[in-house]
Parts: structure tokens; C-alpha cells; sequence
């Protein structure tokens, strides 16, 4: 998928919402930097464990976008369901921008025209400039680069895989390669780091599947995983070393993807016969080159 594709494809998901197809729309053409990222309709995992999907977000910058049209609260109440197939990010410290298709008056809502709505897409637009702006005085802009979103080469040059930078690929060979491997396409649900296997890559699916039931807590510390159809689990209590994870998902244009969750270790006072439970133990981890 090129980027083009990908600007194309975001804009088609929303194409059976007025509203935020005109408002998101404008942004993108007044706005007109390739060099800022967006992503339309981001599932986020709120503190406090709620979940719900903005209608706009740019990563750069931490900053969501809400628009407020009718039956909004409805609708995202509908959308939150189908998280297991979203990507899912930690909003602790992100901040929520609206743009509101209506105003009160007399204590009624009412429309607002579209010359004051373009104005408020003006104000916010000027906002993104501002920050990137400010950014770039800080050397600390880095540019959209859309070809690279899922190489695992600006890990490997950075020296670690951090969740803050929500490195995600495009399959396991990718992720891998962060940590030293070498081969060709690979496809197992587990590699070894080394000959003791006391610490390995895991690509699970953290959702009720074919075989399993695991789950990611809502903070994103731990992991349960259950074999079906099975009386013992694979902890039973014992230690099994510790996993570095890549959990597998679907993106919000059906893409697979692999993102990564962290260093997480079994509990063995936790785990028993039927589930093994497992806490992160690291954010950050270094990469091999």
C-alpha cells in the first residue's frame, strides 16, 4: 500500500458521514503537508479502562480530533465493539481537540453554517502548523515517512523497540529482525532469543480464537492466556522465562499487522492448570543489529 492508497482508503471509511467526511476532508487539503500523519477513526484505550474511537488522530503531535455531529455518542458506542480488530493505543497524556458541528441557543442546538465551521478547521489546522513548528525548533519533528511506518530499520538505527513509539510490522519476519534474526519468512507463534528458550518473541492474538482465549488487561500490563480444549495450561504454575510480545491485529483498513506490547514474564503465583498469566516487565527493550 502506498501512501496515496492508504490517504484514499481512510477517507472511503467515513465516506457515509457527512460531516466528518467534509470536516476531516478540509483538513487534509488546508492543511496540505504530507509530512504530518493522521488516522482516521483510532480506537483508544482511555485511563480509567474505557474504550472509544476518535474521529481523527495525529500521532506526531498526540492530538485527537472529535467531531460533534448527531447521534455521536451513539455511534461510538457502536464502533468501541469492534476493537478487537483495531489498533489500540495508550492515551494517558493525549489531548482531545472538537470541532463542533453545532451551537446552543436558547438551550437548543443548532446547526452552525459552513463559513463558522471552516473557520474552526482554519483555527485548528493552524494549531498542527504550530506545533510542528514548534517541534522543528526542537529537533524533535520527525516526519511522516510512510514507507518506513512498518521497517523495522529506524528500531534497529534507534537501538531499542519502545511502546511510547508504537513500533508495529508487517509480519513476524519484520518484528524479528529487531532481535538479531537473520532468515528468510517466518510464520511459528514463538522464536527462541537464544539456546536456553528462557526468553522469546511471541505473536499472539489477544482476543477468543481458534484454539485459545487471551486477553490484554485494559492497562495493557497483562496477559491471560487459556488453550481450549485443554485441562492444563502451558504455565501450570512453572515459570516459562519471558516474552518479548508482538500482538497481532487488524488495522482500521483490515490490514494484519504486528504491534509491539513490551517484555512480559509469567506469574507463576497467578497461573494454575487452566491459564497462564503473564505481566509486562519492560516498556522499552534493545534491538540487535
Amino acid at each position: 500500500m502506498t501512501k496515496d492508497d492508504y490517504i484514499l482508503r481512510s477517507l472511503s471509511k467515513i465516506k457515509h458521514k457527512s460531516w466528518e467526511l467534509y470536516i476531516i476532508s478540509r483538513i487534509l487539503h488546508t492543511l496540505d503537508d504530507p509530512e504530518i500523519e493522521f488516522v482516521c477513526q483510532q480506537l483508544v484505550r482511555r485511563e480509567g479502562g474505557t474504550r472509544a474511537l476518535t474521529d481523527m488522530y495525529f500521532p506526531q503531535f498526540g492530538i485527537h480530533l472529535e467531531i460533534d455531529e448527531p447521534q455521536h455518542s451513539k455511534e461510538d458506542h457502536k464502533k468501541a465493539d469492534e476493537h478487537r480488530t483495531r489498533d489500540i493505543i495508550d492515551a494517558t497524556g493525549h489531548k482531545v481537540e472538537w470541532i463542533k458541528v453545532f451551537k446552543k441557543i436558547n438551550g437548543k442546538k443548532t446547526l452552525k453554517n459552513l463559513a463558522t465551521i471552516n473557520s474552526d478547521i482554519c483555527d485548528f489546522v493552524e494549531h498542527l502548523r504550530e506545533m510542528k513548528q514548534k517541534q522543528k525548533i526542537d529537533n524533535k519533528f520527525i516526519t511522516w515517512d510512510f514507507e518506513t511506518r512498518y521497517s523495522p530499520e529506524p528500531h534497529i538505527e534507534r537501538g531499542y523497540l519502545d511502546i511510547e513509539n508504537n513500533p508495529v510490522f508487517r509480519n513476524h519476519r519484520d518484528a524479528l529482525r529487531c532481535l538479531g534474526y537473520k532468515g528468510g519468512h517466518y510464520q511459528r507463534a514463538t522464536w527462541a532469543l537464544g539456546p536456553d528458550r528462557k526468553r522469546v518473541a511471541w505473536f499472539p492474538k489477544l482476543y477468543e480464537n481458534k484454539g485459545w482465549e487471551n486477553s490484554l488487561s485494559e492497562d495493557g500490563k497483562t496477559i491471560i492466556e487459556i488453550e481450549k480444549n485443554s485441562h492444563s495450561a502451558k504455565g501450570g504454575g512453572k515459570s516459562l522465562g519471558s516474552r518479548i510480545v508482538f500482538a497481532h491485529y487488524k488495522n482500521e483498513l483490515g490490514q494484519t499487522l504486528y504491534r509491539f506490547l513490551g517484555e512480559f514474564e509469567s506469574d507463576q503465583k497467578e497461573s494454575d492448570d487452566k491459564k497462564t498469566v503473564y505481566r509486562r516487565i519492560q516498556k522499552r527493550i534493545p534491538t540487535i543489529k
